[in-house]
């Protein structure tokens, strides 16, 4: 009876908190860590088992990064690998040698700042996919880069494990033995990845199509369980975590047919462990030790967010050359991470760190984590003030919303201008119809804006931003980008002033669908759902049923291999573009500077090899497919289609 009691308090106790902070629209995580401080060791009152419990909990990482791998597929995995690779390498390495080297120099010894430095570097993703999640922008290219690089941290983990446990006073290990042990560990690594990717692939589709076929669900349920154990256990065998071996399972599975159901039947389990684990982290808060310390882990956890919100934002930054993107994921990825906490227990074990430092160290992730949630919630806020302050200089020379001519009317205002929104914007001007775009995207609105196509530079959800669209006078608001939180917060700022001018939203799940059309949405066009309405229209279609010119415009889209869908300039943000290889054709605009090779003459005799020229920009109009007898002028722009070396050699053709 002693133990159901516990159970029942514990069920009990987490659901008054969590119902109380969502009635104050609180992040729920911080509910969890509440509950687990009440029922902790270090309070008084009740007390629950923290052994029992954490054994429970610990799975709840696992299958959140389960269901982490079934929204990244392998294509997406390798066309961002440059840049997760490139920023994530670049995360851990220089937030551990820089915050070493800070400890260092306040008398730290070296052993100890290394530690401390390591734990810096870790993220949590449970933290921030918790809290993306609850604000519906976990598909947002800033939340999913930055779960990227979360991810990859389990990667880059093996070292430290490794090294840690030789940093004891009494360890005395050369250098050459430090490096074949480093060499092992990841060496099992590698071979763990290859069992779970090549027998994953091999023998999981055909097993759940048996199971499929039995239509069980319960059965259905113990396979999904099984699987994403078992790969667990695999690479928690070879050195790395068990949450990193489900979220490889979890990708593996996203490439079959089964991804959404294994999903549904994941979620529950996913979220009611992943609860618990937030109360066992709870529970490992000494408020009596807080009080004595409080101001080093207070000092420690604002240090721990600023430094690496500051170093990853300028990670990004140097990659992608965007303010705003750089300061969100910087944000989002400053929360101390969880694996921290093992590898401090590996440092105590090893006397690399004293017991005092520990506390100290551990009260500092843990404030983190009452910080980060609120930090994360109002991400964009806050690095729009920090893109201010900082990159005014970036966005000098960008076309925005002041440029727009205030007799525009009867026009369609795009918000987001990434290839769902350039796709819509090429349809519209091939019918003739007027619209102009508004992307936060500085790198894609410059280059967009230079092959003469209309979009500038803001944020679709701010009001002087749509007056200046000229959203009064228009027709329709589509708002192509894809952002669940934001699209909702424009939606209801619409309704609220210009409730007679329709809304279209783009949504990536039908979760959502509900909510919108509650808030006031014309129409709502979930991904996961189109594709069984194309095939529907096509049923139609073969039924002679008339379908009138919308469905004209579709079949000549399919005639045409989707060309036009198909043309887009594509932005330095990772995101929506990036799930086509890093050599997929796109459009590039090269301007003719005085000078320039292939002034006077015909586009005929030029003679470009795989390129195909899809505009002419001359004095401000733009023209769709110019002859092969136009001939060129000095500052003409042409608007080429290809891949990206053809692309360069026909730049280098025309320029000279």
């Amino acid at each position: 009876m002693a133990g159901l009691a516990q159970v029942l308090l514990l069920l009990g106790l987490a659901t008054l908190i969590v119902l109380a902070f969502q009635r104050l629209r609180l992040p729920t995580s911080l509910g969890y860590l509440l509950v687990g401080v009440v029922l902790g060791p270090h309070t008084a009152g009740p007390v629950v088992d923290a052994q029992g419990l954490q054994q429970f909990a610990e799975f709840g990482i696992v299958f959140l990064l389960f269901t982490v791998g079934l929204n990244f597929s392998l294509p997406e995995i390798h066309a961002l690998r440059r840049t997760v690779l490139g920023i994530g390498s670049a995360q851990v390495l220089l937030t551990t040698l820089l915050v070493a080297l800070s400890c260092a120099a306040f008398g730290m010894a070296w052993g100890a700042a290394f530690v401390v430095g390591a734990v810096v570097a870790q993220s949590s993703t449970s933290i921030l996919l918790k809290q993306l999640s609850e604000q519906r922008e976990e598909h947002a290219p800033y939340a999913r880069l930055g779960v990227a690089i979360s991810v990859f941290q389990d990667i880059t983990a093996v070292p430290f494990v490794v090294a840690i446990p030789l940093l004891g006073a009494g360890a005395n290990v050369g250098a050459a033995a430090v490096a074949t042990i480093a060499g092992q560990a990841l060496g099992k690594g590698l071979l763990a990845l290859v069992l779970v990717f090549v027998v994953g692939r091999r023998v999981l589709s055909p097993l759940f199509h048996q199971v499929a076929l039995q239509r069980s669900p319960e059965l259905f349920t113990l396979t999904v369980l099984f699987v994403s154990l078992t790969a667990a256990w695999t690479t928690h065998a070879f050195g790395l975590s068990l949450a990193f071996g489900a979220f490889l399972a979890g990708m593996v599975l996203g490439e079959t047919e089964f991804r959404h159901q294994v999903e549904a039947t994941v979620r529950p389990i996913r979220d009611v462990l992943l609860g618990l684990f937030f109360v066992g982290i709870g529970m490992l808060v000494d408020p009596v030790a807080l009080l004595a310390i409080w101001p080093q882990a207070l000092g420690g956890a604002v240090g721990l967010l600023l430094a690496k919100m500051l170093l990853v934002a300028a990670i990004v930054y140097r990659s992608t050359r965007d303010g705003l993107f750089a300061w969100r994921t910087g944000i989002v990825v400053a929360v101390g991470g969880e694996f921290g906490f093992a590898l401090l227990a590996l440092a105590l074990d090893a006397g690399a760190i004293s017991e005092l430092l520990a506390q100290t160290v551990l009260l500092s992730v843990l404030l983190s984590f009452v910080l980060a949630p609120l930090l994360i919630r109002h991400n964009l806020a806050l690095a729009r003030w920090l893109a201010r302050r900082r990159d005014g200089d970036e966005m000098d020379g960008l076309p925005t919303a002041t440029t727009i001519s205030p007799t525009l009317a009867g026009h369609v205002i795009l918000g987001g201008y990434g290839r769902v929104g350039q796709g819509i914007g090429n349809v519209l001007e091939q019918e003739g119809i007027p619209f102009i775009a508004v992307d936060l995207d500085a790198p894609r609105v410059r280059t967009a804006h230079q092959g003469g196509e209309p979009v500038v530079y803001g944020d679709s959800g701010q009001r002087e931003i749509l007056e200046a669209l000229g959203i009064a006078r228009a027709r329709l608001l589509v708002l192509a980008h894809g952002e669940n939180t934001a699209s909702l917060r424009t939606l209801r700022l619409v309704r609220s002033q210009w409730p007679e001018v329709p809304v279209m939203v783009r949504t990536r799940d039908e979760d959502s669908v509900d909510e919108f059309y509650d808030a006031g949405a014309s129409a709502v066009f979930p991904e996961t759902l189109e594709a069984g309405l194309m095939m529907a229209s096509q049923v139609l279609k073969e039924m002679r049923v008339p379908l009138g010119r919308i469905l004209s415009v579709i079949e000549e889209q399919r005639t045409g291999k989707y060309a036009e869908l198909r043309r887009i300039f594509v932005g330095e943000i990772p995101g929506e573009e990036q799930d086509a290889a890093a050599d997929a054709d796109r459009l590039r605009p090269v301007r003719l500077a005085p000078g320039s090779a292939a002034i006077g003459r015909a586009l005929g005799e030029l003679e470009l090899k795989e390129v195909v020229v899809t505009a002419l920009v001359r004095s401000g109009r733009r023209e769709l497919e110019p002859g092969r007898e136009r001939r060129l002028e000095a500052g003409d722009t042409l608007v080429l289609f290809g891949a990206p070396d053809p692309l360069r050699a026909a730049e280098r053709q025309l320029t000279g």
